[in-house]
This record gives structure tokens, sequence and C-alpha cells, in this order.
């Protein structure tokens, strides 16, 4: 039987502003979308830990049995600079700037996007459609808008009419915004403004003579809203309604509100149960953004060549430095704060491995069924890692305290530890041992050589009759667990 029969998993929807029991449309099946990169530029940490957020749901999921359809998208046209309405095309400016094709700089960081997420360990999606993939199906979508009502032809661009739709829905359900407010918020149109009302929003924008990205249509040569492709393609691949939407916090306003009017505008239907939203890593207490310039590179973290990082850190260490927060909670990029989750995980790789090891004794002092279920408990609660990983320090704790004969395991009961450990660990969190243990060999090797140093002070000493210093550096590493052995071949040590 299916794990997710056993557990009830809550999930916070945007939409509700509260945490609901999950229940699929069909049982046994998931259908999620999560909205992916605009593909102009490299992939930055604040980036990472969306889709890292996603990768954490979409293996919990798998891990309940679930048979999930996970489609996340790559955004190759449309996304004009500043998510204006008018503008620029990010990728074509950047073609332009590097004399290239537009798909040439699609390639490249798209390459790019993939080779840094499969660093992290994230798992692929089951389909990952292109927006420039999608040009026809997007223009049949926006011809079944305008026949519905709502949206409008003017001077070759299409928009949306979003005054005509909130007669009869409500825009602004999931930003919690009135449109009456909007308005007043806004300045008045000018008469260069093809739009009726600022709200409105591009379905299809007319190309202006040198943009360079266009495509024939019924209405003009052009290219297609931003918030347009993600309607489509999700609709496409997971059906008009379906469980799962994520992605920033930054998107829910407006791209998320205009994917639900137009999802209601095309069919009549409400397209997503459950809105999930990660939020920002922030970089001196700001968000990290491409457009900005206020971010980190992985490829900095990992070579450790940036004047915010004190050494270099594995994908490891990062993605559990980003799981010791909740997805939805701002987190706070800091070297001292990678440098506490560089310790924290090598103590849970280290327990990992000292686990087979263990005594066994005929009872248990560490209740390990109950333990296991606060784990479930900690993911069934709207995916808490870290309180997940908070279990696991628990476990460490009692690991360390068995190893010292201070507590006793059953064979049965250290088999369920182990297991549960390394399932919630690699499989779930999607943590990876080997870069720890290659950490940890090189720590090995680095404090090998302090103490063969010492140890050779030490012996210096002692022929120099200067046992003060001798007795001191013996005693100092006793009390760092590091004990010497004097013997006929000398002297040596154990950690």
């Amino acid at each position: 039987m299916p794990l997710y029969k056993d557990q009830e998993l809550k999930i916070y929807n945007s939409l509700s502003g509260e945490k609901e029991t999950f229940k699929s449309l069909t049982e046994g099946y998931v259908g999620m979308y999560v909205c992916g990169p605009t593909v102009y530029s490299n992939v930055h940490l604040g980036n990472c830990r969306t889709f890292i957020s996603f990768d954490l749901v979409f293996r919990y999921l798998k891990h309940l049995g679930y048979k999930v359809r996970y489609v996340r998208n790559i955004t190759d046209a449309g996304h004009l600079e500043n998510d204006a309405e008018t503008g620029e095309d990010r990728i074509a400016k950047k073609a332009r700037l590097e004399e290239i094709e537009p798909m040439e700089v699609v390639q490249k960081y798209t390459v790019d996007f993939h080779t840094i997420l499969q660093k992290f360990n994230n798992l692929p999606p089951s389909i990952e459609p292109t927006a420039t993939g999608h040009i026809v199906e997007q223009i049949e979508t926006i011809k079944e808008i305008i026949d519905n009502g709502f949206a409008y032809v003017a001077n070759g661009s299409v928009y949306f009419d979003v005054v005509k739709y909130n007669q009869s829905n409500n825009y602004g359900i999931l930003s919690g915004r009135k449109l009456e407010d909007m308005i007043a918020n806004t300045r008045e149109l000018t008469a260069q403004d093809d739009k009726k009302n600022p709200q409105d929003f591009a379905l299809w924008k007319k190309a202006e003579p040198q943009h360079i990205m266009r495509w024939p249509s019924p209405w003009s040569d052009g290219f297609p809203g931003w918030h347009l492709e993600c309607t489509v393609m999700s609709s496409k691949y997971l059906g008009e309604e379906f469980d799962i939407h994520g992605g920033g916090m930054d998107l829910k306003f407006p791209h998320h509100e205009c994917e639900i009017a137009q999802g209601q505008a095309a069919n009549g239907k409400n397209p997503v149960n459950y809105w999930m939203h990660a939020n920002m890593l922030t970089l001196n207490g700001k968000k990290m953004a491409k457009s900005t310039g206020n971010n980190i590179l992985p490829s900095d973290l990992f070579s450790g060549e940036n004047d915010v990082l004190s050494k270099s850190f594995s994908p490891s260490v990062a993605r559990f430095f980003m799981l010791q927060a909740n997805y939805r909670s701002v987190l706070d990029f800091s070297d001292d704060a990678l440098i506490a989750a560089e310790k924290g995980f090598h103590k849970l790789i280290d327990a990992i491995a000292l686990a087979p090891k263990l005594p066994i004794s005929k009872s248990s002092s560490f209740d390990v069924k109950a333990w296991k279920q606060k784990c479930y408990d900690a993911m069934n609660d709207d995916f808490n890692s870290p309180v997940l990983i908070a279990q696991f320090f628990e476990a460490i704790k009692q690991i360390n305290a068995i190893n010292a004969k201070k507590a006793t395991i059953t064979a049965d009961d250290l088999q369920e530890l182990q297991e549960t450990l390394k399932t919630f660990t690699f499989d779930v969190l999607g943590l990876e041992a080997t870069t720890a243990l290659e950490s940890n060999n090189q720590d090995s090797e680095r404090l090998s050589n302090v103490v063969e140093l010492l140890i050779d002070l030490r012996a210096n000493a002692r022929l120099n009759r200067d046992f003060a210093t001798s007795d001191k550096i013996r005693d100092e590493l006793a009390k760092n667990n590091i004990e010497l052995k004097d013997g006929k071949e000398g002297t040596s040590f154990s950690l």
C-alpha cells in the first residue's frame, strides 16, 4: 500500500492563505507545474533555492508513492525587461549585446541551468517545454479568450480585458489585491497606449521593426505575452485543472494572477488547486536578482572566488544550508551560515557512516518508530525540512550515545533507524554523501599533518627537557579527543 494512504500531507495554499490537506484530483497521481527560468544569463543562487525547494516537493511526493508528472518550463521568448509590457526582450537584448543569435543565448544559459541543478542533485522534471516550442498553442488559446469576450485586438496587439473579466470573476484572488485599488493607484492612459485599461496585459504583442524575435499570427508579426506561455504549457501537459503550481514569491503578482485569469477566461475553470510560493534568498538583506547585480553565482560558491566567501563549499553543503529554512521563509546568505551548515552536514554523514558499526543490545532505549513518525510529521507539515533536520540531529545524538555505550538499540531498531535516516537524507532531501566524505577525507588529511607537526614539536621539547611544553601539547590534544601514544618506535595518535 502506498505511503500516501497512511500519511496526511498538508500544503500551505497561497490561494486560501492556509495549510490544507492535500488531495490529488486523481488518486495516486499528481500534476505539478513550476515556473522555470528565463534563460538570458547564468542561474544565480536565489533561483537555485526556488528549484531546490520544488525538487524537495517532487521527491517527497514520489516517496509517498504518487506518480508525479512534474512540468517546468523554459522561458525563451516574450519576457521583457523589468517584467514590463513594453521594452526589449531580455534574450534579444543579450543576443544584441553579444552579437549572436537569440537561440545561441538560449542554448548557452539553458545548458548552464541544467549543469548547475545537476550539481545540486536536482531530479530533472518529467517534461521541460519551451515558450518558442508552443507558439501555435499560444495563438489558439488567444483565439479562445477573444471568442469568450475577455480579450481585444488593438493595433496588431492583443490585450486581456481585466475590467471585463473582473465583472464575473475575481482578478486579485491570489494576491489579495482589489482591482479598484489598482486602478486608483495607476496613471491614466495616454493617447499612445493601445490598452483600454492600465491593468490590461498583453497576450500578443506586435513586434516593432527592430524586434528580432517574432512570429506570424492572425493579428500581426509579433510575440506572445510572458504570462500566456505558462497557461498554455501547463494545460497542455497537465490538463485544464491540475494539482500544484509552484514558483518564486515574486511571481505571485502579476504572473500567477494572470495565469488564473487566462485559465478561467479560456475554459471557465480554476486551473490550479494548490498554489505554492518559495521565498527569497537574500544577500546583504536584499533580494538576490540578476537585474540588480546583487547575487552570487553557484560557480562562485563552489570555487570560493567571491569576496563574501572565506572558502569554497560543496553543492550538498549549499543544498543543506537552504533546506535548513522552510521554503516559505526568507533565508539570508552568509559565509558564517554556510560554515555552520557544513559542520552540521558532516555530522550527519559521519553518523550515517557510524550507524552500521553500533553495538547491538537486547532492548532499545531509543523509540525509533516514534522518531520515524516525527520525520514524516515534519514533511507532512508543508514540507518542513528544518524540523526534519532537527530530527536528524536527535538521531545523531542517539547514535553517538549508543556508540559510547550510554544508550542501547536492538538489531531491528538499528536497521529501521539506518534505513529511515538514509531515505530522508538522500532520497527526500537529495543530499549526497560523496561530497561530504571527500571533504572529510581532505579535512582528515589536513588534521593529520597538523598533529604530526605538534608531535615533532613535542619531541623536540622533550629532548630539551621542556616538559611543561611537552605536557601542554599532549593535554591540549587530549581535550580535543586526540590521544597520543608513546612507544619504542615513536609517538602515534588516534582520533
